[in-house]
């Protein structure tokens, strides 16, 4: 995929910060152009077949700022540590996971709700980290979801 003289930390990089950058292009624009509302249009909207697309689109919008602040540096960590394991990981996981949260979120989440942000994905990567050092056991994993889940277990746990 990149240059074979880069690292692939080079090319994961570029990965995670293009990403990264896509959702704040995608917020300011959205911001800052009062004619569009991404939220309204593009979330996803429990049990309404037009809110069907949202699950393949929220995880790209955020509500505002505070919002998206709230998701770029822990999908930038935990993505990152995602990413260790190799991009087609990664990559597979933030696709299966999107889906499934986003058919879940549409399938049981309250009607006349709307849901949007990287969220879903952030405890999804979360998941992976944990479930990966169950499965292979290595002192790396295990670090990795040691640290993860004392920085975001929190998290989930605030928010239940």
């Amino acid at each position: 995929m990149g240059n074979k003289n880069r690292s692939p930390f080079y090319d994961n990089a570029l990965l995670l910060m293009g990403i990264t950058l896509c959702l704040w292009v995608i917020t300011i624009i959205d911001q800052n152009t009062p004619e569009w509302n991404l939220t309204i249009n593009y979330g996803i909207k429990p049990k309404i077949a037009t809110g069907i697309l949202g699950i393949f689109t929220a995880p790209f919008i955020h509500i505002n700022y505070p919002h998206l602040i709230g998701n770029t540096i822990p999908f930038m960590v935990l993505g990152g540590m995602v990413l260790f394991s190799g991009r087609r990981k990664f990559i597979f996981t933030s696709i299966l996971s999107a889906l499934i949260s986003g058919i879940g979120i549409w399938i049981f989440a309250r009607e006349g709700t709307i849901h949007t942000g990287s969220s879903t994905l952030i405890f999804s990567y979360l998941g992976f980290i944990i479930i990966q050092a169950w499965i292979t056991r290595s002192c790396l994993s295990a670090t990795l979801a040691i640290i993860s889940g004392a920085l975001y277990g929190t998290l989930l746990l605030t928010l239940l």
